[in-house]
Parts: C-alpha cells; sequence; structure tokens
C-alpha cells in the first residue's frame, strides 16, 4: 500500500490541477485557439474546420494509446517517473505554439506543436487521476475531486487575469487594463501577445507542478522495466474482456464517452464561435474566460460538496441539462438576434448573454468532470486497477473525442456556417444523458452481481 496522503500530497496532488489549468484555458478555449482561427488562418470558418480536424487527430491518438498507458503503468507501480517523462512533449508542444503567425502558409506547423501539447497533457493527467483513490477513503474522494478541480480553474482564472494585465490590449487601444504597454515588448499586430499564451503555460506548469512531484505520495513499484509493455498488454486485453462483465462500470464508460465528446468539443470551440459571430477580441475573449474560470471554480467546490452528499451520479446528470440549456442560448444568439428575437443595431445584449452563457458553461464543465472522476473511482473499485481504470476512462473519452470535432469541422465546412457547424453538441449531450440510465450505484446491483 502507498504512504497515506497527508493534508500537504492532496493540496499538492490538487496543485497540478492548477499547473496544468492554462493549456485548457488560455490555448484550448479562449485565447490562442480562437486568435489561430481568425487570424493565423485568417479565415473564421475555415480556421474552425482546422481546429476541429487538429483536436480530432490529437484525441485519436490518446484514444489509442491510454488505455495501454494505463495498463503499463499499473504493472510498473510508480506513477511519476512517467507523468515527468510525458511533461516534456507537452512543455514543447506548448513551446513551439509561439511559432505561429498571422496569415501562415503552413498553419499544420503550430497545429502540430498543439498536437504534441494536447497528447502530453492528457497523459499527465491520466496517470495524476490516477493517483487520487491513494488520497482519501471512499467518502472522501468526490470532495478531493472537487476541490481539485475548483483549483485547477483557479490556476486558469489567475493566468486569464494576468493575460488581460499583462499581455493583451484593450479594444480599440494599444495598452493593456494596467495602462501599460504588453510587456517585453509583444506586437499585437503579429498576434504575440496570443502566441506568448503557449510559453507561459509551459513556464506555468515548471512553476507549480513542482510540489506534485515532491510531496504528494506515489503509487509503491511493482516490477522491473524489462518485459513491462508486453505485460501490460496482456493485463489491458484481459480488463477489456472482462469490463463488459460488469455491466454498470461498462455502462459509465460509454455514457462518459458521449458526454465528455460533448463537453471537450464546447470547450474547445466555444471562444472560436464567439470570435466568429460576434467578432470578439483577445480583450473580450479573455472577459469571457474570466467570467467561465470564476464560476467553474466556484461551482466545482459546490459540485463537491454535492458530489459528496448525494453521490456523484445525480450530479453528473443536473451538469448535463444544466449545459445542453448553455447550448441552446448559445446557438438562438448572435450579434443581431437574441434568442430568435431580434436586438437593435450595437445592442450590448448578445454580449451579456454569452457572458451570462459562459459562467453557466464553466459551473456545469467543472462540475461533471469532478464527478465524473469520482464515479469513475466508484464504478470500477475492486474491478480494475487505478491507471488502467484511468487508461480505459481516456479511451472512453477519446475513441469518439476525434468525432465531435470532426462533426463540428464537418458540419461548419458542408453549410458554411460556425452556428450550424456547433450543433452536434447538444445532440452528444442529449444521447450522454439517456445513457446514464443503466449506470448504477451498488445499492441498485442484484445480489451477487457486478456493479
Amino acid at each position: 500500500m502507498p504512504k497515506p496522503a497527508d493534508r500537504r500530497g492532496i493540496l499538492s496532488w490538487m496543485l497540478f490541477d492548477w499547473a496544468n489549468q492554462p493549456f485548457q484555458t488560455l490555448i484550448v478555449t479562449f485565447i490562442f485557439a480562437p486568435w489561430f482561427a481568425s487570424a493565423a488562418v485568417g479565415d473564421p470558418v475555415r480556421g474552425q474546420a482546422l481546429w476541429g480536424t487538429a483536436a480530432a487527430i490529437a484525441g485519436a491518438a490518446v484514444a489509442l494509446s491510454g488505455p495501454l498507458l494505463g495498463a503499463v503503468a499499473d504493472r510498473a507501480g510508480r506513477l511519476k517517473p512517467w507523468i515527468a517523462a510525458f511533461s516534456a512533449p507537452y512543455l514543447l508542444g506548448c513551446l513551439g505554439l509561439w511559432l505561429a503567425a498571422p496569415d501562415m502558409a503552413q498553419p499544420w506547423i503550430p497545429l502540430a506543436f498543439f498536437i504534441i501539447a494536447f497528447i502530453g497533457s492528457e497523459y499527465t493527467l491520466l496517470l495524476t487521476n490516477a493517483l487520487l483513490p491513494n488520497l482519501g477513503n471512499r467518502a472522501e474522494i468526490g470532495r478531493i475531486s472537487g476541490s481539485g478541480w475548483a483549483v485547477g480553474y483557479l490556476g486558469g482564472l489567475i493566468a486569464l487575469i494576468a493575460v488581460l494585465l499583462f499581455l493583451a490590449p484593450s479594444p480599440g487601444g494599444d495598452t493593456t487594463l494596467l495602462g501599460i504597454p504588453p510587456i517585453l515588448r509583444l506586437d499585437p499586430a503579429t498576434g504575440e501577445p496570443a502566441r506568448a499564451t503557449g510559453p507561459l503555460s509551459a513556464l506555468w506548469y515548471l512553476v507549480f507542478a513542482l510540489p506534485f512531484f515532491l510531496f504528494t505520495p506515489d503509487a509503491p513499484p511493482r516490477a522491473r522495466a524489462q518485459g513491462l509493455v508486453a505485460s501490460g498488454f496482456r493485463d489491458l486485453v484481459a480488463t477489456v474482456k472482462n469490463v463488459r462483465l460488469h455491466r454498470s462500470l461498462f455502462a459509465f464508460l460509454i455514457a462518459s464517452m458521449v458526454y465528455r465528446d460533448a463537453l471537450a468539443a464546447l470547450f474547445a470551440f466555444g471562444g472560436i464561435y464567439a470570435a466568429g459571430v460576434l467578432g470578439w477580441g483577445l480583450f473580450e475573449l479573455g472577459l469571457f474566460g474570466i467570467v467561465a474560470a470564476s464560476a467553474g471554480a466556484l461551482g466545482a467546490w459546490i459540485g463537491g460538496k454535492a458530489d459528496a452528499r448525494h453521490g456523484p451520479r445525480p450530479v453528473i446528470r443536473v451538469a448535463i441539462i444544466l449545459l445542453i440549456i448553455v447550448c441552446m442560448v448559445v446557438l438562438l444568439t448572435t450579434s443581431q438576434s437574441v434568442l430568435l428575437i431580434p436586438v437593435a443595431p450595437g445592442s450590448t445584449l448578445p454580449d451579456i448573454i454569452f457572458f451570462v452563457a459562459g459562467a453557466f458553461l464553466g459551473i456545469g464543465g467543472a462540475v461533471l468532470q469532478a464527478a465524473s472522476r469520482t464515479l469513475l473511482i466508484h464504478q470500477a473499485e475492486g474491478r480494475v486497477a487505478g491507471a488502467q481504470a484511468f487508461g480505459l476512462y481516456a479511451l472512453s473519452g477519446k475513441v469518439t473525442a476525434f468525432i465531435g470535432p470532426a462533426l463540428i469541422a464537418a458540419v461548419t465546412a458542408a453549410t458554411g456556417s460556425q452556428r450550424l457547424g456547433v450543433t452536434p453538441v447538444v445532440a452528444l449531450f442529449l444521447i450522454g444523458l439517456v445513457l446514464l440510465y443503466w449506470v448504477k450505484t451498488e445499492a441498485e446491483q442484484p445480489t451477487g452481481k457486478p456493479a
């Protein structure tokens, strides 16, 4: 058994979410991706399609390799060396985003670095999540998971505020909110403030991931390196064959495969959509991200409390319903209308509606991710080993993760409309909500039957 985690070890594990979150907040959602689609590509519709293709490739790569990685890591026991190793491609990919530029002839160069960073980020999160069961008992992990997501959202919030204070010029001006030019003489005309979010995310990770490696207890070593991959592969094959016997766990993996795909697509394209439909620039997108991250931090903390009290399954259902409502409101709002009702030219009401939707997106997304992490542990306990369970979770979250972005890319390209291009997200949320019916608690299982 690993050494029990003390308070410092638990807080350091939570801080890893803080260290990793700027990649999702600054690059995937609110700053780099929207700038890339509108400026580096020069055409928001084509840019959304290209970003969707890159996200699909990265998601497919994680889906195909994540379960084997989890099985091999379970065999090895210790997870921190693996996490440190996969931090290297993450850092390299983030640094490479600086190479983007306006109206690029070859936008696939920064997209390739994005794919590398995405894969590295997902691998490190998969393995740190596998340490969650070692941090507390069954009754505590829901609160720890929710608090971890809250800390992560706070990290994203602070990073966004730093961008607005020091990097992003205010609308129509050449100074930041502090009234100063962008630091390091970054040139907004060449997109340098947005491009700098890549190196900033790398530096942020280097600084704030360190306590995790120093203070969070690792799993004990179990096997030597020789034959590790072959043994891990055999374990994975056996687990895949047996997981169908655990009907509720299997149902959860399928349900989460669908609704987490919808959530990932919503986060990946929310900023791109706002930039294209409302014409938002870097400053407005930064404020949008601050609203979403602030609400997400609060939502994750409240969701963790609700998870501990009511269990993760009802919390997940409420979060999905909230996100469906958010999607419908956003899709029915443009710069000329709100919920299909025309507004006066120059009205700020559409922008206000988007900001409110961003707050509920942050709440719903944080609650859904934290509660899903807890429900996986409940379903897998005594059935599937930790890292392997999270490997399967990565597979269930990524095996169709390329489908959401690919559908958005295809529908966007076919219709020439960003609004119609995002509609598949609603259908995926609805399907995931229905599939949760077959996910049961221990009390709902027939005696002697596996969950």
